[in-house]
């Protein structure tokens, strides 16, 4: 399983994204053999999105229920790793760590797909993170 970062979900959403080509082209890539989720911070930040009128509300449910098979909840181990990976990483964004500790306490997951330059270079994560660059 792939984990999509808000970035990635936002990229694929609006056609004038500078991601959007080259993660459209990665997830079509990768569709064949793998499944997609995302963590429920990265749906709270897109629905900030709609709420700021960035995107249409229907455009982001299509999407979820359409690309995703899940999305995956933060309860209290995944928090305690989260505020462990920003204790690590200084720069990491509390939201960001969530994310990421989503996807290193989920044994699905096996990569997550963003576009912030410094998630490939969190380590001790379980999972492998690719940067997409547009």
């Amino acid at each position: 399983m792939i984990l999509l970062d808000s970035t990635v979900v936002v990229g694929l959403l609006d056609a004038d994204d500078a991601l959007h080509d080259v993660t459209l082209a990665r997830l079509k890539g990768l569709a064949s053999k793998h499944s997609f989720t995302a963590s429920v911070i990265t749906y709270a930040e897109v629905m900030t999105g709609v709420s700021l009128g960035h995107h249409e509300q229907s455009a982001v449910d299509a999407f979820f229920d359409a690309v995703l098979t899940d999305l995956l909840p933060v309860d209290k181990a995944l928090a305690a790793r989260a505020a462990m990976l920003r204790a690590q990483n200084a720069s990491l964004r509390m939201p960001d760590a969530l994310i990421l500790a989503t996807a290193d306490v989920n044994d699905d997951v096996e990569m997550v797909l963003c576009a912030d330059s410094a998630w490939p270079r969190v380590r001790g994560l379980s999972c492998r993170v690719e940067l997409l660059k547009p």
